[in-house]
Formats: C-alpha cells, structure tokens, sequence
C-alpha cells in the first residue's frame, strides 16, 4: 500500500515539475535546504583550493550535486518500478547519495594530491602582505593583496575586507577567513594579523617583528615539506625502477633456465 502511494506521488511530482507548474530554481533551492546537512563541513574549502575565485557561489555548486542526486534516484526508481519493493527503494537512494558524493570525493582527491602545495601558499601570501603592511595600514595592505594573491585565497580576501570596510571592526572575519581556508596555522596567522590592525603604535613594531618571524618560520615548514614530498617521490620512483628491473631480470632468468631444461 505504501508503496503504491510512493509511487503515485512520484508520478505527481514529475508531472508538476516537468509540466513548469512551479518555479524549478525556487523548487532546487528549497529541495538544496532540505538537504543542507548533508553538506560537508570543508565542502567550501575544497571547492575554493580546487577551483579558487571561479567560485561564485558555493551553495549554488551545492545545489547541482543535490539535483545530480535526486535525478539518479528518480532513475534507479523508474528502472524499478515494475518490480518496486522496499529493497529496491533503499538501492536507488543509496545510488542517488552515490552520485551526490562524487564530486566531493574527487575534490578530497584533488586536496591530497596537492595537499603540500596549497598548505605552502599561505605562508608565501603573508610574506606578500607583510612587505605591504609595513607601508599600509593592514586593511588598505589586505585590499592591495588581492590582485597578487592566490586564486584559492581570493574569495576569502575579498568577503574579509568587505566586513573590514562596512565597520566591522572585531576578530570574527579575520576568524572566518582563517575557517574558510583551513590550512596549517591560518587561525594563529589570522589572530597576529588582527592584533596587527589594531594599530597600537607603541606595540606595532614588537608585533612586527613577531609576524615577520612566525611568517618565516612557516616558509621554512613549507620548503621543508616540499623537500620531503620531492624526496619521498624520488624513492618511490627508485623503489619502482629496481622492482621492475629486479621483476624483468627475474623473469629472464625463468626464461633461460626452463630454456636450458628443454635441450
């Protein structure tokens, strides 16, 4: 019985929506927010380490994987709906959650892969900016730094100086900034940065000095890191050159001793 409804209301909704009867943008936005919970908490943050400032919206991004979906759900239940059982319901929304998935997966991919790089991009931002606070005050600095910075970190600079030039005078779009990019030490370099702005002149240049120095101790983190991934893929590469040499002599040998048992 149940299922008959299900299937009836199915058949409703398609009609509805394939027919124009309601607003489809406002209709996947709505459905979007029904599914908010189900975005990932770095979703933004692998979205802009990926794709940077061609970004405009995330939530938007975030709607077109619910859409995918919900039409490989609807799919997977078209195919069933000879044969409909609760089994089969299960096996379609688990295909829809697969596809809803996928993207997300291939950004965490692509985070991992390029996982050294773009931990290092802050650290070589903040020495940027550093050069550009010691003639500016940090506010005017951080506007100047856009058009040079990372295209991952853009976004984000662009939101943290809009908040800075409407009033908004607190820690919190340091903080946001900082939480968008969560990259190592981003929190700790946010903070430094906001007791920078505060312009505390008999302190400005002891919080100078403690920036310059954190900035550089993580530049030495960074080169260091890249040095040892590059390290660590050239022996993985040797690794594989003598295992295949080993694998190719080993095989040779084989060849010529069964070669020798033959005469």
């Amino acid at each position: 019985m149940y299922i008959e409804l299900l299937l009836v209301a199915f058949i409703i909704i398609f009609i509805v929506y394939y027919n124009g009867y309601v607003d489809k943008k406002k209709f996947l936005g709505q459905g979007a927010g029904l599914f908010g919970f189900l975005k990932e908490k770095d979703y933004d943050f692998l979205l802009y380490s990926k794709y940077g400032d061609r970004v405009y919206d995330p939530n938007i991004v975030f709607r077109k994987r619910v859409t995918k979906g919900l039409i490989a759900s609807a799919i997977a239940f078209m195919f069933f709906v000879s044969s409909i059982s609760y089994i089969k319901i299960i096996i379609a929304i688990a295909i829809g959650f697969l596809v809803f998935k996928i993207d997300y997966l291939d950004l965490k991919k692509f985070y991992k892969a390029h996982l050294n790089e773009i931990d290092s991009l802050l650290p070589y931002y903040l020495k940027s900016l550093e050069i550009l606070v010691q003639h500016y005050t940090v506010p005017v600095a951080l506007a100047r730094s856009i058009n040079d910075a990372p295209e991952q970190f853009v976004p984000g600079l662009k939101n943290l100086v809009a908040r800075i030039e409407q009033g908004d005078s607190t820690v919190d779009p340091y903080m946001d900034f900082a939480n968008m990019y969560p990259v190592r030490d981003s929190v700790r370099m946010m903070r430094l940065l906001y007791r920078l702005s505060l312009g505390e002149q008999d302190k400005k240049h002891e919080q100078m000095l403690s920036f310059s120095k954190t900035v550089s101790s993580l530049q030495l983190k960074a080169r260091e890191q890249k040095y040892q991934a590059r390290l660590y893929t050239m022996e993985k590469q040797t690794m594989t050159m003598l295992m295949c040499t080993g694998g190719a002599a080993l095989i040779i040998m084989l060849i010529a001793s069964f070669t020798m048992i033959g005469l």
